[in-house]
């Protein structure tokens, strides 16, 4: 991988990997992995990735985020988890998630919080999903459990096509956001909806920019550092919310600057540089 996170061939690199995990997370990966097994295929998982299976509803599953990229800090980082099922996911497999989650989050203190993600595999590897959620399992996920689907993907590059696929519904987010920052929230509530929204205005931002930069990052700060290279105007409010997803706050001007102002312009831009995302039934 060279410093813009390609592969030789040009293509983006795989990002994540288990020997990257760091130390003090390796034990919540191997328990996440275990779990994962007993819970959706009913056997024990094998000890490594490479010599996994899986089987019963699921397909296969995968870790992604800052553990498998080796950039985790002990207490402040979350275990982000994707299974990917045969079937459509059930409320039944929602359900064994969310209990999975919580006792992945009541035996590791090195963890934030354990987040599961359920998708069906033909959905990953459907055409209207093969530069969005099919990027994301080839390229931002590890595989923990099972056949890898990337396999079955292909190499991606920085196009605006993958810009459009993976970022290009912003404008649909904006008025939930505002929706959800207008209602009774609490503090916590608040700090919540500031990392969410903080993150996906980062990554948005960057993707925006992704083509004439030629390479892939998931780093925010990073992200943010590139976006400002190309609309140097707005780079100082995108280090400002790079900040705010990192170490979020309750500040109700942080949302007025995200919702109002930010957010808008990003949503217009991205729309006259790469179109509308297609829409999803």
């Amino acid at each position: 991988m060279n410093a813009k996170g390609l592969a030789k061939d040009g293509t983006i690199a795989r990002e994540g990997a288990l020997d990257r995990v760091p130390e003090a997370f390796a034990p919540a990966v191997a328990d996440a992995r275990s779990r994962i097994a007993a819970a959706f295929t009913g056997k024990r998982a094998r000890s490594t990735a490479s010599g996994s299976t899986a089987g019963g509803r699921l397909h296969s599953a995968y870790v992604y985020g800052s553990i498998p990229r080796g950039t985790a800090i002990p207490g402040r980082s979350d275990l982000d988890l994707l299974l990917a099922l045969h079937e459509e996911p059930t409320d039944t497999d929602r359900a064994r998630a969310d209990r999975l989650a919580a006792e992945l989050d009541g035996a590791h203190r090195a963890i934030d919080t354990a987040g599961i993600l359920l998708v069906r595999a033909g959905t990953v590897l459907s055409d209207l999903e093969r530069h969005d959620l099919g990027f994301f399992v080839a390229c931002l996920c590890t595989p923990l459990l099972g056949p890898d689907l990337a396999a079955a993907l292909p190499r991606y590059r920085p196009t605006p096509l993958l810009a459009r696929e993976t970022n290009g519904d912003l404008a649909l987010a904006l008025p939930r956001w505002r929706a959800r920052a207008a209602g009774g929230l609490t503090e916590a509530d608040r700090t919540r909806l500031c990392r969410q929204v903080a993150r996906r205005l980062v990554r948005t931002g960057f993707t925006l920019v992704m083509p004439r930069w030629g390479g892939w990052t998931s780093d925010l700060e990073r992200g943010a550092e590139v976006f400002g290279r190309y609309y140097p105007e707005r780079a100082h409010p995108m280090r400002t919310t790079a900040a705010a997803a990192l170490a979020p706050s309750p500040d109700p001007a942080l949302l007025r600057l995200f919702l109002d102002d930010l957010g808008p312009w990003l949503a217009a831009e991205y729309t006259a540089v790469h179109g509308e995302k297609a829409p999803r039934p």
